[in-house]
Order: structure tokens, then C-alpha cells, then sequence
């Protein structure tokens, strides 16, 4: 990546400043904008999360908000209410009050003398989603959005549930977060009170996932956030941006399909991190992709941007299946508008495969061993460890499979595959996990898209129905959004099990496939436009800032088999190492471990557990704080247990338990 270091205009830093709300909270913020601004004001660019502008974010910050300062912006990095600096509590992710306090903070940047008036928002993962969240609260000094790796549903494409099955990744997320808010404010910008503040917030933590977990259904709990629910809520300019890798891809043809506004949207290979640093590789350079966007809808400058094509994504090549890829070889396609106009092709899934042979009545008996689902590797990957899904064959074997003869010619898709085909369960619940695979001559097995249901959703996530055991149901399952190209010679497969672990939490049944059915792919067929596409160009950034590392970190991941105990267990170590980070002498180390563990044959036995250990500090002032947190489940509930120690120096200054047994909703 470049590192631009000198800019058109010189940039200057405040770094911290708080902002005042109504009720007398006030919320830290890091600003970075041009020297001469308050000469010539400069529109605001927003990012506004909870993970710490102090040291949480500070690094990847550091890459891109003086970036913008230097191009003509006021680029401001805001911690939520009740995290990093700022005064009050956190009660929950994406809350009415942090969307009524994020008002408040675009009128405060509308009003400084620096600003133009004009304000922008900005953010991946949880800046994505209230960019969304708050663009549909309509504030008058919000002029555009991009939004990363978000989602526009809470319920169907978060981390908490995918076709209403309950996701593993729920566990991860709410441990992080749980852990996350456990670090105290820094002395050095807080004062005396820091410690006030710190005890404040220790007693007030809530557990979040049990919070999540008492939401089992599609309900307001989930609608609240979920700008689907509207998409006319929003009206003004959306950039939705994402990559193949990342678990949020599926929003932005939905986002480009709903919307009204002036809107685009920008699919890579990428995994859950901003473009210009995201592995897999290629990157590009997002922040003078981001300018272009700014400068059209901030300044009123036509860069142009708006008559380029609404999609441009990534067409995926095949490769040979890994855990873990620094490139994705693969070609820039565009759309004009979306959805494609183009209609799905069909495949007929019959007993010898897919379009192959007489498409008779047949039933395929599904019935996989608990921990099928192993090759699948993290819900939502953020590259760069071995996160990404493997060789699928040994998850293959464990699944009914549908093949088509080798491919006499490429085929490439671009869009979301679906399913239809009639189910029987021989319980009143049980899931249905569909993969779309890339098979090698060699047999090789990539995955491409998967989806799940979990079946008493078949009709609707608000209002679940249990089966008749028994009884014949025809079901639709829309997989991931995909963009690949199968290669002449390769086979396309189409993969059905009855359990998808450590994805989903398991649902125990046998099903029974009642054929035909049919895949409907989103064929594309090359376009000779693709080859016109303006090339975006190669990445750059601001310089890093400087951290020294005081203790190396180290990351491990392994897939066990217990003899002994007659069990499999996925493992998962990562020590951040302990580093300083030089402009302010503050020290920051983490170490996470996670394990799901599930017994031979018995899916009752499921367990899944994560825990953190956070350490916070400078000279003589040091903090550490223990997380942990474990789920299991008898056939009736949930099981939900975690502690949380936090110490200053070795002095153990708070210490908490939850314990919480939550009924399964048809889950």
C-alpha cells in the first residue's frame, strides 16, 4: 500500500474533544481536519462506534481519517455513548439512544465554525450499520453514507441467526463485545474520575447474549435498526461496500434493490475489513474511491461517479480450496442497475444429480453426524488467519450430494442461488443446510455459497410452525450472494446436511429429501462492457502510527478429535501480543481463546465457550480484565453462563457471575 504523506491541504489533529448532548453527557471525539479550516470550512465525515478512538480503532484510524483531513474534510471518530472516553452506559448494540445522541453530534458538527454544514457518515461492521440506521432518522446536515460490511436486516443477515437457525457466531460476537466494554477510560483524558467511571460501568455491564437470546424470533426487538423495514425511511446517497469473504455481502444487492435514493454498490474478494488493507487481496484504493463519493455528494463536485455502473463486483476465478488466501484471482464486472433482469437458470435436481438423467420422484434420506459442518471454517471472516472455509469433501461425505457432468463450458453467476425442494422431518424441527460447491477434476471441493433454514421458519421468521413429523413441505432456501466462475471441466455440486457445525447451533433430526427439485443459479453471461470498466486505482493511506511492541502475539487454530472423551473440538487462540502506542504512551494487549465442542453422535452435548483477557495501561497505572462466557442446551433451553474479573494492578476491584436458562423457541 502507498503511504501518502504529504497532502493538498496540511492536516492538523485535535485529539479529543467532547461533545455536549442535551442531558449533560458528553462524548469523546478525535478530529482530524485541514489547518486552514477555519478559514475555509470543510464538510464533516462521521465515524461513530464504541470500540475505543483511543486505542481500539486507532490504528486502522490512523490509515484513513487524515487521509480524508488532507483532501478537504473534517474526518471525526466519535465513541458511542458509554465506551472509550465518554461519559455515561452502554446498554445494548444499535440502541434508540445511541441513534438519538448520534443526531445530536451531526447537528454539534453542522454547527462548528470549521464546517461547511455539509456532514457525511462513514463506518464497517457496527459504523455501517448506524450510518444506515441514522440515515433513515433523516437529520437535515446528513448528506450521504457509505456504509462496510453492514446489514439492512438484524435478524436474517447479522451475526445472531441465518434462516432463523441460531449462528455460533452470536456467541463470539457477544463475548467480544461483553469484553470489550469491561476496559476503563484513560486517566490521562478523563482525569480522577476515570475510575468512577470505570466501577460505573462494571456494575451496570449487562450480558448481552442473554439479551439476544431471549429474541428468538423475527420481532421489534430485531425490526428495530433494521432499515429493510423501510428502505423509503432513508433519503440520501448510499455506497454500500463489501467483499465475498465477509458474512454481510448479501445487504448490498438487497441495499441497491430497496433503495430510491442515488445509490451504488462495490462487491471485492474482501473479508471483513475496509478495502484499502482487506485480505484476500486484490486491494484498491478505497479512500480515493470514498473521495469521489464525498466530493459529489459533500462538495457538489461531478466526479463522475454517478454515471459509472450501479454494481461493480468482483468475478471470483476457482482455486484450489484453503483456509486462508493473500489474493483471489478474478476480473471487475458491472451492472447498470440491480436486480439483473436476467431470469435464473435451472437446474432439476434428480437422484443421479443435477440436469443429469430423468427427473423422477425419488426420497434421499439426510441424516449427518452432529459435527458435519467442519470444513466451513468462521461465519464472518476477517482474513489473514485461517478463517475461510476449506476442502469440502470431508463435509460432502457427510451430506447428500447433487452433481452435474463436468461443465463442457464456463458458467458464471453473479447473485443469490436458490433451492426448492420438498422436505420431511421426522421431529417437529430440524435444519436444512445447502452448500454450492466448485468440484475440481480431482474432486477437489470449493465451496462457493451456502445457506440454512432452520424449518419451523420455512414460512416466516416472526411466526415460526413446527412440522408434522412426517409430513412432505416444499421449502425455498435463497443461499449467500455469489460471484464465481465455474471453469470448463469442473462440476457444479449441490450439497444437503442436517447439521452445520460450529456455524449453527444443531437442531438433532433426519430428513428426508423428496426429489425432484431445482437450483436456480444467477447465471451471467461475460459482457464485453466489463473490459470498459474504469480501473480502480492501487491503495493508499495515511502513515500508520507508531506502536512498539512489547510482547509478541501469536494466533493458533486446530480441529481435535478426542478419543478419550469421544468428541471433536474447534480451537481458537489469539494473542494480540502487548504494544504501545507511542503518541500517548498507552499500553494495550488482549489474548482470546474459543472452543465449540460437540460429542460423537449426541448434538445435546453441543458446547461453545469463549473468553478474553484485556489488559490496559501506562507506567504504574495497569487494568486487566477476564471475560468468560459458555453456551450449552438440554432439549428445552439454552444453558447461558459467563463471570467477568477486572483488576487495577493486582487488586481485584470488581467480580461478577450470570447464569440464565432461556427456553428454545424452535431453535
Amino acid at each position: 500500500m502507498n503511504v501518502v504523506t504529504t497532502f493538498p491541504r496540511p492536516v492538523r489533529e485535535i485529539e479529543n474533544v467532547f461533545i455536549p448532548l442535551a442531558d449533560g453527557t458528553r462524548l469523546a471525539a478525535r478530529i482530524f481536519l485541514p489547518e486552514d479550516a477555519g478559514q475555509d470550512p470543510v464538510p464533516a465525515i462521521l465515524e461513530y462506534l464504541p470500540y475505543r478512538k483511543r486505542d481500539g480503532t486507532a490504528e486502522r484510524d490512523a490509515l484513513t481519517h487524515p487521509y480524508f483531513a488532507g483532501h478537504g474534510y473534517a474526518a471525526v471518530r466519535v465513541d458511542i455513548r458509554g465506551t472509550g472516553e465518554s461519559d455515561g452506559l452502554i446498554d445494548d448494540e444499535y440502541s434508540k439512544q445511541e441513534q438519538d445522541d448520534c443526531l445530536e453530534v451531526i447537528d454539534w458538527l453542522a454547527r462548528q465554525p470549521w464546517c461547511s454544514g455539509a456532514v457525511g457518515m462513514i463506518g464497517i461492521s457496527w459504523g455501517g450499520f448506524n450510518g444506515l440506521q441514522v440515515a433513515a432518522r433523516r437529520p437535515p446536515a446528513l448528506k450521504a453514507v457509505i456504509t462496510i460490511c453492514s446489514t439492512d436486516d438484524r435478524y436474517t443477515d447479522d451475526v445472531h441467526f441465518m434462516g432463523g437457525a441460531l449462528l455460533n457466531a452470536k456467541l463470539g460476537w457477544a463475548s467480544t463485545f461483553f469484553a470489550f466494554q469491561t476496559r476503563p477510560p484513560d486517566p490521562a483524558l478523563v482525569g480522577e474520575r476515570w475510575r468512577a467511571m470505570w466501577i460505573e460501568r462494571l456494575g451496570a455491564l449487562p450480558l448481552f447474549m442473554e439479551r439476544w437470546l431471549r429474541h428468538q424470533r423475527r420481532d421489534e426487538y430485531w425490526k428495530h435498526g433494521s432499515v429493510a423495514e423501510d428502505f423509503s425511511a432513508i433519503a440520501c446517497p448510499v455506497y454500500a461496500v463489501g467483499g465475498w469473504t465477509d458474512g454481510y455481502s448479501n445487504a448490498i444487492p438487497r441495499l441497491l434493490a430497496g433503495l430510491s435514493v442515488p445509490r451504488k454498490g462495490l462487491i471485492g474478494p474482501w473479508a471483513h475489513r475496509y478495502p484499502h488493507f482487506a485480505p484476500p487481496g486484490p486491494q484498491i484504493g478505497f479512500l480515493q474511491e470514498a473521495l469521489r463519493w464525498w466530493d459529489r455528494w459533500l462538495k457538489g463536485i461531478d466526479t463522475g461517479i454517478m454515471a459509472e455502473p450501479m454494481l461493480r463486483a468482483w468475478m471470483m476465478e476457482s482455486v484450489r480450496p484453503a483456509r486462508c488466501y493473500a489474493e483471489r484471482p478474478g476480473r471487475w464486472v458491472a451492472e447498470p442497475e440491480w436486480p439483473r433482469r436476467a431470469p435464473p437458470r435451472r437446474f432439476a435436481i434428480t437422484r443421479a444429480g443435477l440436469d443429469v438423467g430423468e427427473a423422477s420422484q425419488a426420497a434421499v434420506i439426510v441424516d449427518s453426524p452432529p459435527e458435519t459442518g467442519l470444513q466451513a471454517g468462521a461465519w464472518c471472516p476477517f482474513g489473514g488467519s485461517p478463517d475461510d472455509s476449506d476442502d469440502q469433501r470431508a463435509d460432502d461425505a457427510n451430506s447428500a450430494v447433487f452433481d452435474t457432468a463436468p461443465l463442457d463450458e464456463r458458467v458464471e453467476i453473479l447473485g443469490a442461488p436458490v433451492v426448492e425442494i420438498e422436505v420431511a422431518c421426522d421431529r417437529a424441527n430440524g435444519l436444512l443446510a445447502v452448500r454450492l460447491c466448485d468440484v475440481h477434476p480431482d474432486g477437489a471441493s470449493l465451496r462457493v455459497s451456502y445457506g440454512l433454514l432452520n424449518l419451523s421458519h420455512r414460512e416466516s421468521h416472526e411466526h415460526p410452525e413446527a412440522l408434522e413429523p412426517g409430513r412432505r413441505y416444499r421449502v425455498r432456501v435463497m443461499l449467500n450472494d455469489a460471484g464465481h466462475a465455474f471453469p470448463a471441466g469442473h462440476r457444479i455440486r449441490l450439497a444437503f446436511s442436517s447439521a452445520y457445525w460450529p456455524i449453527a447451533w444443531p437442531i438433532p433430526a433426519t430428513l428426508t429429501l423428496h426429489l425432484p427439485g431445482a437450483l436456480l443459479l444467477p447465471v451471467r453471461a461475460p459482457q464485453a462492457a466489463d473490459a470498459s470498466l474504469v480501473p480502480l486505482p492501487p491503495p493508499q493511506s495515511a502513515a500508520p502510527e507508531k506502536r512498539t511492541m512489547l510482547r509478541a502475539g501469536r494466533s493458533e487454530r486446530s480441529i481435535l478429535r478426542d478419543l478419550l472423551a469421544g468428541s471433536t473440538v474447534v480451537r481458537s487462540f489469539d494473542d494480540g501480543g502487548l504494544a504501545r502506542i507511542e503518541a500517548h504512551g498507552l499500553e494495550v494487549g488482549s489474548v482470546r481463546q474459543a472452543s465449540h465442542t460437540m460429542p460423537d453422535g449426541d448434538a445435546a452435548g453441543a458446547r461453545a465457550e469463549a473468553g478474553w483477557t484485556l489488559r490496559v495501561g501506562r507506567g504504574d497505572w495497569q487494568t486487566r480484565t477476564e471475560t468468560r462466557t459458555v453456551l450449552t442446551a438440554d432439549a428445552e433451553h439454552f444453558v447461558l453462563r459467563a463471570e467477568m474479573d477486572a483488576f487495577e494492578g493486582e487488586s481485584r476491584v470488581c467480580s461478577r457471575n450470570w447464569h440464565y436458562r432461556i427456553r428454545r423457541d424452535m431453535m
